[in-house]
């Protein structure tokens, strides 16, 4: 009876042992997959991780500063959605308001917005509208299209689109424009139809 006892507790010794060391072969095969995935990250290689959106942000202000820590402009919208797959961000009805100091106001609204954060742009589709005030030594200025590309850092805004303008009291319809705002100009591409209101009498 007491040999019956020993062989019992020398078998079950056995099996915790050989539980303990495939548990720890596991962890040290766990280890290597893990040291193998950060050195990947390191040697510029990204580990796959799909299209799927790693967060979600409802009702957001996004504020850029410059360099000297003012703001240079506002990025909001009612949700924005990030993929990290390529670093990009899709926007709906965002809202892109300049704001250095020493440029004219300027404000974007549009139905959606893809943001590609690697190279710093803005491609806003549909009832895209752009609204300036007027200025000291500027007439008011308003833009509509299909679709437009923002460039934040330069303050540049661009379409190859049929465009609706109007300056001041003048009209102008075209295709393709690039309006840049901190020289406060505007070029048309193409042909484009250019309308003045009568004079009035004096």
């Amino acid at each position: 009876m007491a040999t019956t006892t020993y062989v019992n507790k020398r078998t079950a010794h056995r099996w915790r042992l050989l539980a303990l060391m495939l548990a720890a072969v596991f962890f040290a095969f766990g280890s290597f997959w893990l040291v193998q995935v950060m050195r990947g990250e390191a040697d510029g290689h990204r580990v796959d991780v799909g299209n799927d959106p790693d967060y979600i942000i409802d009702n957001f202000s996004f504020v850029r500063m410059s360099e000297t820590g003012q703001p240079k402009y506002v990025i909001s919208g009612e949700r924005l959605t990030h993929r990290p797959s390529d670093n990009t961000s899709l926007i709906d009805k965002p809202v892109v308001q300049g704001m250095s100091p020493d440029r004219p106001r300027m404000t974007i609204t549009a139905n959606t917005a893809h943001v590609n954060q690697d190279q710093n742009q803005i491609d806003l589709a549909g009832n895209v509208d752009i609204v300036r005030p007027a200025g000291k030594t500027t007439q008011p200025l308003r833009i509509r299209t299909e679709a437009l590309t923002f460039l934040p850092d330069e303050d540049i805004a661009k379409t190859d689109k049929p465009i609706e303008m109007k300056l001041g009291t003048a009209s102008v319809n075209g295709v393709g424009m690039v309006a840049n705002n901190a020289t406060q100009q505007v070029t048309m591409g193409g042909r484009g139809q250019l309308i003045y209101p009568p004079r009035t009498s004096r």
